[in-house]
């Protein structure tokens, strides 16, 4: 039993990471930093509460720990964490900047740990649904990717830090980009150079809350979007290739259902878990053959940990690993230099 300990008890450690980590098997969920209130207790009774970081780390069964905090302390819980003992998990973004995020990795070599980032988007059921169709070539040459989270939603939430201006991590571009690049350069690998923009689109926002990033390939084009004005969603994937196009529209079912209130325990996951509504499903239109619908595969961000638990145990290779997770916080750092001096950077230019 590979037993957990989790820092953060807000919407990331609530909704994304102690419920997935309680379905998988051979994952004990055995402590939760709350460092005040009563939330914990009450969804998770069975599990033990600490209030310091001290506290989890005498537990020494404890052999995993997810850092699920604002960002701007990603850094310190990871590494007091690391210089304990411990395998790490980080919420994204990884860190504020790349440097604090090489620090993480040499670190955990030098000590001989795991350290790596909670890409779980990876396992989106749309997400793996493209892959395939890419990894297949029924689309021939890719030319045109695009992949976009819209929402609508005018009023900024007072309480949320990602929304406060001066908070190191806050904005869109760092919630919402970290998991859309990583699903681009899962499919197509390290561009040649990046333009992007991150802004505004409501009078009430102190930070961005939209963004256009372009990753940009010698005959590809990979256009990654967010949007908080967008009352009518656009594709969430769009390809092109030189035999056909992609188009689909609507978001993975998972985070709905664990953002819902009530988080899934045990048969609560059930084995239609993560699949997408057949209206959901995209269209796939080939040269010379007419238009049809693809089925979506089926999501599971259970999958995240229990490569994680396999990759502890030594049993598989570990799917994100620590230089994905530099390469991604690499194309974030690019993209913010990009979009504040209003120019197209280079991949291999250096960067915070």
């Amino acid at each position: 039993m590979l037993r957990v300990g989790l820092i953060g008890f807000g919407l990331a450690g609530q909704a994304f990471h102690a419920p997935v980590i309680r379905g998988v098997r051979g994952m004990e969920l055995s402590c939760i930093l709350e460092r005040s209130g009563s939330r914990a207790r009450e969804q998770h009774p069975d599990v033990r509460v600490a209030r310091t970081l001290e506290e989890l780390l005498a537990d020494k069964e404890i052999r995993l720990c997810v850092v699920a905090t604002p960002n701007d302390s990603h850094v310190a819980l990871a590494r007091a964490c690391l210089e304990a003992g411990r395998d790490v998990v980080v919420d994204k973004p990884f860190a504020p900047t790349l440097t604090d995020a090489e620090e993480l990795v040499r670190l955990a070599k030098a000590r001989g740990r795991l350290v790596t980032v909670y890409q779980n988007r990876r396992w989106d059921g749309d997400f793996q649904t493209v892959k395939k169709l890419v990894e297949s070539g029924v689309l021939g040459s890719v030319a045109e990717y695009e992949a976009r989270f819209d929402r609508f939603r005018l009023e900024a939430k007072a309480s949320a830090w990602r929304e406060r201006a001066g908070h190191p991590g806050a904005g869109v571009l760092f919630d919402l980009g970290p998991h859309l690049i990583d699903q681009a350069l899962i499919l197509f690998g390290e561009p040649q150079a990046i333009t992007a923009s991150a802004f505004c689109q409501r009078q009430v926002s102190q930070v961005d809350d939209a963004f256009d990033v372009c990753l940009e390939y010698p005959r590809l084009r990979a256009m990654l979007r967010a949007r908080i004005v967008a009352y009518a969603p656009g594709p969430h994937f769009l390809l092109h290739g030189t035999k056909g196009s992609f188009v689909k529209y609507g978001m993975d079912p998972q985070e709905e259902k664990l953002r819902g209130g009530k988080p899934p325990h045990g048969s609560d996951w059930g084995p239609d878990w993560g699949e997408d509504p057949e209206t959901l499903w995209g269209t796939i239109s080939l040269v010379g053959e007419p238009s049809r619908k693809v089925e979506t595969e089926r999501g599971d961000y259970r999958g995240f940990y229990a490569n994680l638990r396999d990759a502890i145990e030594k049993t598989a290779a570990v799917e994100v690993t620590p230089e994905q997770a530099l390469r991604t916080m690499r194309a974030l750092m690019l993209a913010q230099e990009s979009s504040r001096e209003r120019r197209t950077v280079e991949w291999g230019e250096a960067s915070e």
